[in-house]
């Protein structure tokens, strides 16, 4: 069955993304392991991690997309299921450390000794194993947004206040793990780390494996993402981006669908973090903060909601100039940020791709229309329509059918 509902992610633009993104998966790990470094097609290990943490990104932007281009629910809040996915990850790579740390304790983090910590704290018991960890990275981020979801969308909050909500969710937790007595390293956070599943993270071949792990993690997320917007709930999530109330009145329960889009954009954001720390080495509350999750939002603005490529396009794209400018110019760079947020507001508010897939299907209806008008025999064929343009017909469809019909 899960098979059957993934086939349906599949046509064209679906191969194309999928065979690039086999052939990065492939070829940046051979680069860095198999190439000479003499070699001008070796890639050193500092790019394939740099590269794995972008792809971390555009997972993250994809979840947001998700949420925001198919639901209509702008969230301003994703930077914390990223972060909460990361610290379930960092604990349990703290308690491989063992006794290889500062003060050498088999059981506490060295941050807990320092501080005089007596014993290990409940909620870090089972970090020790790998699957429990795993397990954790999905249902502490799912079990934060199906809760809050829960009151939020059964309240009926929408538009600036649930975002003005869910940045305060974000703000709230970035106070919170900033406390020493947390448990969860305070200002400094979780690093140091050693080893993951038994190997050394410092190595080029778990670097190389961390990179192909997130571009896997990215693979079948997008997979799933595109299966459920193709998907008769995708045309109801795009109803209900479209036209809330008219899709109520219809009889779909909304915030169960809008529940269900939050809670699964949630745990792809935790996987997103948890593949995130053990390759930059590091998990502190500042990846709670607002900033954060505003930035993604540009992210998937720049490339284009409501398409997946686009917005995974867009994180890879502006985390790119970030490494260009803070490295050149790094006095500009938020000036770079916000000019380019700007213009992209005004010049392409449907993003790159999805401006470029408007230009395609214009292009291919002048052509259509033109070959029709020289004399074929066939009218010429519609574009293909939006997710949004095909929910807003079936909607007036779906009204006209419901309206009653004056008395003769």
């Amino acid at each position: 069955m899960m098979s059957s509902f993934l086939f349906r992610a599949m046509d064209a633009r679906a191969g194309i993304f999928l065979g690039i993104m086999a052939a990065v998966i492939i070829l940046i790990p051979a680069g860095n392991l198999l190439v000479p470094p003499g070699s001008p097609f070796h890639v050193p290990t500092y790019a394939v991690t740099l590269m794995g943490k972008y792809l971390t990104y555009a997972l993250l932007a994809l979840a947001v997309d998700l949420v925001w281009g198919y639901c209509g629910i702008l969230s301003l809040g994703h930077a914390a299921f990223f972060a909460l996915g990361g610290y379930a990850m960092g604990m349990y790579l703290m308690r491989q450390i063992g006794t290889r740390g500062v003060y050498g304790d088999p059981i506490l983090p060295d941050f807990m000794v320092f501080l005089n910590w007596n014993e290990l704290p409940w909620y870090w018991y089972g970090f020790d194993m790998f699957w429990f960890a795993a397990l954790m990275v999905l249902l502490v981020p799912g079990a934060l947004a199906f809760v809050f979801g829960w009151f939020a969308f059964r309240s009926r909050v929408t538009g600036v206040y649930l975002s003005i909500i869910t940045q305060a969710l974000t703000y709230a937790l970035l106070l919170a793990f900033f406390r020493n007595d947390m448990g969860f390293g305070g200002n400094n956070g979780l690093t140091d780390f050693k080893d993951i599943l038994g190997f050394d993270i410092q190595s080029d071949r778990t670097r190389a494996g961390l990179f192909a792990a997130s571009g896997i993690a990215l693979v079948l997320s997008f997979l799933l993402c595109r299966a459920i917007t193709r998907s008769k709930l995708g045309k109801v999530l795009v109803a209900v981006r479209d036209a809330e109330s008219r899709t109520r009145f219809l009889g779909y329960r909304v915030e169960h669908y809008k529940l269900f889009v939050w809670t699964l954009s949630a745990m792809m954001a935790g996987v997103a973090g948890a593949l995130y720390v053990p390759q930059v080495g590091i998990i502190n509350p500042g990846e709670f903060e607002p900033a954060n999750s505003i930035e993604v939002v540009i992210w998937v603005a720049v490339g284009g909601r409501g398409t997946l490529v686009g917005a995974m396009f867009g994180a890879v794209l502006v985390n790119f100039g970030k490494t260009w400018f803070t490295a050149a110019l790094p006095d500009v760079w938020l000036f770079a940020l916000g000019a380019l947020f700007v213009i992209v507001t005004l010049c392409l508010p449907k993003g790159i791709v999805g401006t470029i897939g408007s230009g395609w299907n214009a292009l291919r209806q002048r052509k259509a229309s033109a070959d029709y008008e020289a004399g074929s025999d066939e009218p010429p064929a519609s574009p293909p329509q939006s997710a949004g343009s095909q929910s807003r017909s079936s909607q007036d469809t779906s009204a006209k059918t419901a309206e009653p019909q004056p008395a003769e």
